[in-house]
């Protein structure tokens, strides 16, 4: 679970000063085409049905590039966006407005990929007791952000409940023993005894490949075991004989068709890993609707 708090508005200020950077560099030759004083107001609209995600991130990119754009939204953060409709209106400098186009459009369309995706996959499981989990499979420098667009998508900002939600942020705030790590030290309930010296009261997850590690897993006092790449009956199984005593996670390649048979088995949670890696932007449009000098 992530919370829109300080950390996660210190990395948008950030990310948004080095997208500018990276974009305008020595400055906007394009712009400078433009009368310095030249005002226009543009839509942006969206040719896809999607949801809303990045809001903060377009604010920002007009506070640091020009604060007296005005933005005004025409639905909430989470909303679903219906094609060819606008949702954003901006008006003010013509030079402000177009250089700061593409780098807005470019975390939005990402972030909205991400919050569509995900909660086309909670729909899926509305009726179930599974929950959607993402992974680190993040694009670098946007972990933050792309956890919090899976957290707008499960409609869990803020709140563990829903039917998606985040797992762990990085290395820091849980375990997550895979067999390399096993085999590193040794065996599982090896691993399982470390981790609880290091880091008391922290998740352990552990990944299992078999009946017989998840029982050794269990055994140790393992909080979650990944059932990776398990057949749906071994699954169904393994949370019949243990069901009572620790939590489930499928995983594995995990897609759209597999998700309700996975749900069928009782597991608690399946992550997925396409939420945040397999991006297919989202596509934007921004359109000038008036000028004047």
């Amino acid at each position: 679970m992530i919370s829109y708090d300080a950390q996660l508005k210190q990395q948008i200020s950030s990310q948004v000063a080095f997208a500018l950077v990276e974009d305008i560099g020595s400055g906007d030759i394009t712009a400078q085409l433009i009368p310095i004083e030249q005002t226009i107001s543009a839509n942006v609209i969206s040719r896809d049905k999607a949801v809303l995600c990045g809001q903060a991130w377009v604010e920002e990119i007009f506070n640091q590039l020009d604060e007296s754009v005005q933005i005004h939204w025409l639905v909430k953060e989470g909303d679903w966006l219906e094609p060819n409709k606008p949702f954003l209106q901006l008006s003010g400098n013509a030079r402000s407005i177009l250089t700061g186009e593409r780098s807005a459009l470019n975390f939005l369309q990402t972030l909205s990929y991400t919050a569509t995706i995900t909660r086309e996959y909670a729909d899926l499981i509305a009726d179930t007791t599974l929950t959607l989990l993402d992974t680190r499979k993040t694009i670098p420098g946007l972990r933050l952000a792309q956890k919090y667009a899976v957290a707008v998508g499960g409609n869990t900002i803020n709140s563990d409940e829903g039917r998606a939600r985040n797992h762990r942020l990085g290395l820091y705030d849980a375990f997550l023993i895979k067999e390399n790590h096993i085999m590193a030290a040794g065996s599982i309930g090896n691993a399982i005894n470390k981790a609880k010296e290091i880091a008391p009261g922290k998740t352990i997850e552990i990944e299992t490949e078999n009946m017989d590690e998840v029982a050794q897993a269990v055994i140790a006092g393992a909080d979650i075991i990944m059932l990776d790449n398990f057949s749906l009956e071994t699954m169904k199984e393994a949370v019949e004989l243990y069901g009572s005593q620790v939590k489930f996670e499928a995983s594995g390649n995990m897609t759209r068709e597999d998700i309700l048979r996975v749900a069928a088995t009782k597991v608690d949670f399946i992550s997925i890993g396409a939420l945040t890696k397999h991006i297919q932007a989202i596509d934007l449009s921004l359109r000038v609707v008036k000028e004047t000098l």
